[in-house]
């Protein structure tokens, strides 16, 4: 699904390995995360590599996407609400936003406890209802539960095009 070429951003990208793959795959790549560390590693190992990766040590915020555009973004376990608008702003036209965080409905004991953190069931559809949704996923309590991707959901949603 992603595009051949264009920008992409890994928000919330700790040590960055969706900014890796982005940057594998051809995209040019920015990387947030609020730790200097995580940064500091995705920056050695981008430069190491020759990928093409902006990783700046930031807060997230609204204000950390204020007019920035991105064919791409990726969030990947980090939660923030009030971020849903700003991401929705931030992306492209047709961008595509992919997001996989934890749900409050956890089989095992991966992922945080407070419910801050954790999505309530079906969340990321009304928080990012603005988007096409392209996939749904969240497995809760369904079948076995010691298989396969338990207490997250995953959502792929692109943005209109504006007429």
């Amino acid at each position: 699904m992603l595009p051949e070429a264009g920008t992409a951003l890994d928000l919330a990208c700790g040590l960055g390995a969706n900014a890796v793959f982005l940057a594998q795959q051809g995209l040019t790549v920015s990387a947030l995360d609020i730790s200097s560390v995580a940064i500091e590693k995705l920056t050695a190992y981008a430069a190491q590599q020759g990928l093409n990766i902006e990783a700046r040590q930031q807060k997230i915020d609204h204000y950390s996407l204020a007019d920035l555009k991105f064919d791409v973004i990726v969030v990947s376990r980090f939660l923030d609400r009030a971020l849903s608008d700003a991401i929705i702003d931030a992306l492209n036209p047709a961008g595509l936003l992919f997001y996989q965080t934890y749900t409050r409905e956890k089989a095992g004991r991966h992922g945080p406890n407070n419910p801050d953190y954790l999505l309530e069931e079906n969340e990321l559809l009304d928080l990012f209802s603005p988007l096409r949704v392209i996939f749904y996923r969240d497995n809760g309590r369904i079948g076995n539960k010691n298989l396969g991707l338990r207490g997250e959901a995953q959502f792929i949603g692109q943005k209109y095009i504006e007429i």
